[in-house]
Formats: C-alpha cells, structure tokens, sequence
C-alpha cells in the first residue's frame, strides 16, 4: 500500500499530541516498503552542549513509526507502542535528521519497525531504533 505524502501529513495532524507536532515532523516518503519522514533542525530540540537531544530522536522515531505503518496498511487505525529501544551511535549538530522506517514485519495485531535516523547530508547512521507496535483496530 502507498499513502501520498499529502494523506500521510494529514495523519501526523490529526492523530498526535501538539508538543509532537511542534517537533515539525514533514513526511517525505509513505509507502509500504519504507517510509521517511524529516525532523528539521532546531535550537529548540539541542542540549547543552548544541547536540541533538535524544528525547526528540526518539519521539520523531515513534511517530515515523505510526505513519509507516498506516502507509503499509492503507490508512490510520488506532495502535500503541509496546516496546521501543534506541541506540545513539553519534551527536546530530545543526542539521535536519532523515527518519527511515522499515517494517521487517506487519501483522494482524502487531508491527515490528526498524528505524535509522541519519543526518541529512550524511551516510553514517546518528542513531538506530527498533519498535513493537500494537495494533488495536
């Protein structure tokens, strides 16, 4: 299945909270075999220190998630994380991070994604993630 990356935006505006929708979170690409989504840089989202804060690493990783998913299934339908683990490979300094989304596999109730959040420009990972997803619906 494919979501145009219209319909998939749409998602993101209607089905999450405002602090992640502040993170500015534009899908790039939806489609069932990879999905990517951009989080453009921000003073906002760095730590001490002008690295990339984790904590928006690892939220813009879940949403991917959630978008990449109703890409493979064709639409939106209510789910939650179960599990979500990430390991921080190198800091991400002034530039926007690429969310890549793979989903090694869908089924009935659950989804299993991995994600690699790259540095745009970059060819060497910033950090991976891997989540389990419930689906409810």
């Amino acid at each position: 299945m494919t979501l145009t990356t219209a319909e998939a935006q749409k998602i993101l505006a209607d089905n999450f909270a405002p602090w992640v929708l502040d993170l500015g979170l534009t899908v790039e690409r939806a489609d069932g075999d990879l999905t990517v989504l951009r989080l453009p840089w921000s003073d906002r989202l760095a730590r001490e220190g002008g690295a990339l804060s984790g904590q928006a690493m690892m939220a813009a990783a879940d949403t991917a998630t959630v978008v990449a998913v109703s890409a493979a299934r064709g639409a939106y339908g209510p789910m939650t994380t179960v599990q979500q683990s990430t390991s921080f490979l190198r800091p991400v300094m002034g530039t926007d991070v690429l969310i890549e989304v793979r989903l090694p596999k869908l089924g009935r109730r659950m989804a299993f994604a991995e994600i690699t959040l790259t540095p745009d420009g970059a060819t060497d990972p910033a950090a991976r993630a891997s989540t389990v997803y419930a689906l409810l619906g």
